[in-house]
């Protein structure tokens, strides 16, 4: 049963009353169950708990209310007010009044803005569609003004069940840079992940195989038979876990003609949780914030260990992601299959990112590629995981403050994509 207006609300009440109890483990069972992988319990915890200290400490959480919009699924805003100030939770409430999307918004109704750096008389945008059968994707491609053919480049977001945009909160940063690159006559095509645009459809067994190959793979197929593509030419750009699965993706299809990474991870990814949450636990200390860190760091063991199996249950795993998806990720070693490639590759890395860090994953892209012509790696000190420029010690707070992919992070990229 689809919810309308008044289902949202209730459903967004019952979220409420729960965040007021801090009863988190109940929060997440109001989740559908993408989110709920994406979103495990322990982690609204630790971004909940962090979102409040940099409040100053919730005082109370207000009555919902609908956004503005004709958004589906309907939208809904919970008002938190702080001793410092105040941030809002909104929330997707899809049928059944289950939560499909969920995002902690310090900044009210702030929109996106294009950046300096994009000039929309240059390009032109369309709509695609790729694949075939109930997971295929909508997608964008931005072709340049004039006659091409163009470079070209496809880009993967991260983790998570993210949009075509790569949206978080105010900001874009994959839309970001298509409008950046097809600025600079860079063909661009970026598209929802199967996560995002078939919440209800994806099977249980689903894994980041699943996810990123098959719709990553129609779009090299389309921008290699586009007319206004150079078919020589084309690219994958891949952010966070986007950037971990351009390797594979590339090793599947040799006419791939680069790869370039931003903030891939190299780090197991159960280990890498672990790390963000102590992280992001010291940031809001307290019996809580180590209880949840406890809590993932015995998930995070039983996959490494040898008690990991198809039929473990997710709620027993880091994330809330299946035993499905844990296996087929330790299966696969990014680190090697990179280095077996033989395309030129750029890989730029955060200084300031604490989720994936130069110390725990540049440098083990840096010893295994050491031998491997043909890769180019750059440090921007000054930029988060997002590649926006910031000081001081990076909270997730600031994922949420409206800004755009640093202008010498896009002048790295269109160099590197358009070299002869």
């Amino acid at each position: 049963m689809r919810t309308n207006g008044d289902g949202a609300l209730e459903a967004a009440r019952r979220l409420a009353a729960l965040l007021r109890a801090e009863h988190f483990e109940q929060v997440a069972e109001l989740f559908a169950p993408p989110l709920r992988a994406a979103v495990p319990a322990e982690a609204l915890r630790l971004a909940w708990e962090a979102q409040a200290a940099e409040h100053g400490g919730v005082r109370t959480v207000r009555e919902p209310h609908l956004e503005p919009g004709e958004a589906d699924p309907p939208r809904v805003r919970v008002p938190v007010d702080c001793a410092g100030g105040s941030f809002g939770m909104v929330v997707s409430v899809g049928d059944g009044g289950l939560l499909q999307g969920l995002r902690l918004d310090p900044y009210g109704d702030a929109e996106w803005q294009p950046p300096h750096y994009a000039h929309q008389d240059r390009f032109s945008e369309q709509d695609v569609r790729l694949g075939t059968g109930p997971l295929a994707v909508p997608g964008t491609l931005s072709l340049p003004q004039g006659e091409g053919p163009w470079p070209a480049v496809v880009l993967l977001a991260g983790g998570g069940p993210f949009d075509r945009d790569e949206t978080s909160g105010p900001n874009k940063p994959l839309k970001d840079l298509a409008w950046a690159l097809a600025s600079r006559r860079i063909a661009v095509l970026r598209f929802d992940k199967p996560t995002f645009a078939h919440p209800g459809r994806v099977p249980g067994d689903f894994t980041m195989a699943d996810e990123y190959l098959p719709p990553a793979h129609a779009a090299v197929r389309l921008l290699r038979h586009h007319a206004q593509v150079d078919p020589d030419r084309i690219h994958l750009l891949g952010h966070s876990m986007g950037g971990k699965a351009a390797p594979r993706i590339a090793a599947a299809d040799p006419s791939v003609a680069g790869l370039v990474m931003l903030a891939a991870d190299a780090q197991p990814m159960h280990q890498a949780a672990v790390r963000v949450a102590r992280h992001l636990a010291d940031l809001a200390p307290g019996p809580g914030a180590d209880q949840a860190v406890a809590d993932l760091a015995r998930k995070a063991e039983r996959v490494a260990g040898p008690q990991l199996a198809p039929d473990t249950p997710a709620d027993l795993l880091p994330l809330g992601l299946s035993a499905a998806y844990w296996l087929d990720l330790c299966a696969y070693d990014q680190l090697s299959t990179a280095a077996a490639l033989t395309c030129p590759m750029l890989i730029l890395q955060g200084g300031r990112d604490y989720q994936v860090t130069v110390a725990d994953d540049l440098a083990l892209w840096q010893r295994a590629l050491a031998e491997r012509p043909g890769v180019t790696i750059r440090i921007h000190q000054d930029v988060n995981h997002l590649f926006f420029p910031g000081s001081g010690r990076p909270t997730p707070a600031e994922y949420s403050r409206p800004g755009h992919v640093s202008a010498s992070v896009v002048d790295d990229i269109a160099a590197w994509l358009t070299r002869p």
